[in-house]
């Protein structure tokens, strides 16, 4: 799995084409767009951004980018980082490529970066978001109310953090899940990662 700097020459081309669903845009603050123009301009403006810096995931089976996400309202003086502006195409949805992204985000957050708290936020209706942060080894802090106003509309905001000391169990979770051995000759897994976090071996 490659995570690369958002590129639009590089990246533009397959990740249009990996969001030609527009419901990938539902829950975030960008998308759906007019057309691939637009999209390319919106690509062009969050390559030029710090915070969040954006960055486009690669599997390197195919090489093509087929996804994004971002570090985002970094608070280096707090030691906390959030993860944000996720979005994975069809052939990146619910695969191992799209767990590893995480943990090589998360990986890279604590032992890098040295950050004491890492964070998820989703809009409250976005389920899917809620139950992969908790999959991933995310803690429930709650929900804030009116927290955003997003294309037009109140946005409820869940959270859910992860914590340096909690990183450990967490990391050797995603590292026995992602082994080879974990998955069966049809790419089937054979435990599920909450298994392998809440029953290590």
């Amino acid at each position: 799995m490659a995570l690369e700097p958002l590129d639009p020459e590089a990246h533009a081309a397959d990740l249009i084409r990996a969001s030609a669903d527009p419901e990938i845009f539902r829950y975030l603050f960008e998308g759906p767009f007019e057309d691939k123009d637009a999209q390319r301009r919106w690509l062009e403006g969050a390559a030029k951004l710090s915070d969040p810096l954006f960055l486009a995931v690669a599997p390197r089976a195919s090489g093509a980018a087929s996804g994004i996400v971002s570090y985002m309202r970094m608070v280096p003086e707090h030691g906390v980082i959030e993860i944000g502006n996720i979005w994975f195409g069809a052939g990146l949805e619910r695969t191992a490529a799209a767990t590893e992204t995480v943990y090589l985000l998360a990986k890279h957050a604590f032992e890098d970066l040295g950050n004491r708290r890492l964070e998820w936020k989703t809009n409250a209706l976005n389920e899917r978001s809620r139950r992969a942060a908790l999959r991933f080894g995310f803690t429930f802090e709650g929900i804030f109310r009116q927290h955003m106003a997003v294309k037009g509309h109140n946005r409820d905001t869940a959270w859910f953090s992860m914590l340096d000391s909690e990183w450990p169990a967490v990391r050797a979770a995603f590292e026995a899940w992602l082994d080879p051995a974990n998955f069966d000759a049809g790419g089937a897994q054979r435990s599920p990662l909450a298994a392998r976090r809440d029953h290590p071996a």
